[in-house]
């Protein structure tokens, strides 16, 4: 029989937070809808919802509109409404821990104190995966509210985009519980083999295959060439 698997994307409802690094849980299920042929998002469970499948598993993707501190609650009803257990919910969630672009997969343990877990924990206890999402730290406690609540940089675009592709090509992977293939879908696209990008930059001060192939030429006359030869 088709066990039926909830993938929730932690975030802040509208467009005023849509690129917040807080969202990316929202993003990551967009984009995973968008490439696999989900359903359109409906108003579900106090959240936006859309169903579809990956392989052979069929999946509830659900984004809480509750606001993050109250994520639980739109998870919890849609986990009893399907009658699963927390070990078929997978979240996907900011991680202020790990580095930009980083990615891990855990299965239950604590909220470190990520209000969205810490909902979620309240209303179906901590038995569920997590897909935890990097965002780097800002360095100083008092600053992580206003970075998490800040769009992501320009410049984190690349990454992010790298990121969101991998988690994409590896979702089905993760609805299957092979967890070592989907964390190295992601891999393969944000860091992938050098033989397939460009050659890279040798570190400063290695001479260029070019300067050791075709020297420069001498320009020294004869007199300067003997008088070399002699010191």
């Amino acid at each position: 029989m088709t066990r039926m698997l909830i993938f929730a994307g932690l975030g802040n409802p509208g467009a005023k937070y849509a690129g917040n690094r807080h969202n990316i849980g929202f993003m990551a299920l967009d984009r995973i809808a968008e490439d696999h042929g989900f359903g359109p998002w409906k108003s579900r469970f106090q959240g936006q919802a859309s169903e579809g499948r990956l392989g052979s598993e069929k999946l509830l993707l659900l984004k809480p509109e509750t606001f993050m501190n109250l994520s639980g609650q739109s998870v919890g009803e849609a986990m009893r409404f399907y009658k699963l257990t927390p070990a078929d919910v997978i979240v996907f969630h900011d991680e202020l821990d790990l580095a930009p672009g980083k990615i891990r997969v855990k299965q239950g343990g604590g909220h470190a104190g990520h209000n969205g877990l810490r909902s979620i924990h309240q209303h179906i206890g901590p038995d569920y995966a997590r897909v935890r999402l990097g965002i780097g730290h800002p360095g100083r406690k008092e600053l992580v509210a206003q970075y998490v609540l800040h769009d992501f940089a320009r410049a984190d675009q690349d990454w992010l985009d790298d990121l969101m592709r991998g988690i994409s090509d590896g979702a089905k992977s993760l609805a299957a519980g092979d967890n070592s293939k989907f964390l190295n879908a992601v891999a393969l696209r944000v860091a992938p083999p050098r033989s397939s990008k460009s050659t890279p930059k040798p570190p400063p001060g290695t001479p260029t295959p070019q300067a050791e192939e075709s020297p420069a030429e001498d320009s020294r006359t004869p007199m300067q060439k003997l008088m070399d030869k002699f010191r």
